[in-house]
């Protein structure tokens, strides 16, 4: 049962690292929906967005992706 739990936590945060990148690309990082994905996957890296004239005209992330495992040693 432990393993499945497991299993699906990872399939989990896949998701959600795959929704973050997605919203990165489309220039949606300012949304609340981005703040809670931040927390929710431990990002730790760096999100630059360009505005220019009201508009975001490019945006994107440095790595610093880490994932908190049971026995607390961090991965990246």
């Amino acid at each position: 049962m432990e393993m499945q739990s497991y299993v699906e936590q990872r399939i989990e945060d896949e998701r959600s690292f795959a929704e973050f990148r997605r919203k990165v690309r489309s220039a949606e990082v300012l949304s609340t929906s981005m703040r809670r994905l931040l927390q929710a996957l431990h990002f730790t890296g760096r999100l630059s967005v360009v505005v220019q004239n009201g508009q975001v005209l490019k945006s994107g992330y440095e790595e610093g992706y880490f994932r908190q495992t049971e026995s607390g040693a961090r991965l990246q």
